[in-house]
């Protein structure tokens, strides 16, 4: 998702979704060290991206409360 599309969403829908995305990065990375390769290794770097967005954004909207 992109940023400007992340940005309408509340606080909780944004935590909420980083929740997820991070139990999928974990699963991922999980994958990666039980079978020692991934299916798609680049889902990796662009779910580890899409946590660091949704992290910049959380802060962005909790700084302006």
């Amino acid at each position: 998702m992109k940023a400007h599309e992340l940005r309408d969403l509340t606080l909780t829908e944004l935590q909420a979704r980083l929740k997820d995305e991070r139990d999928v990065l974990q699963n991922l990375r999980f994958s990666k060290s039980v079978t020692g390769q991934l299916e798609n290794p680049a889902r990796l770097r662009n779910h580890r991206r899409e946590v660091a967005r949704l992290e910049t954004i959380i802060n962005e909207k909790s700084s302006a409360e």
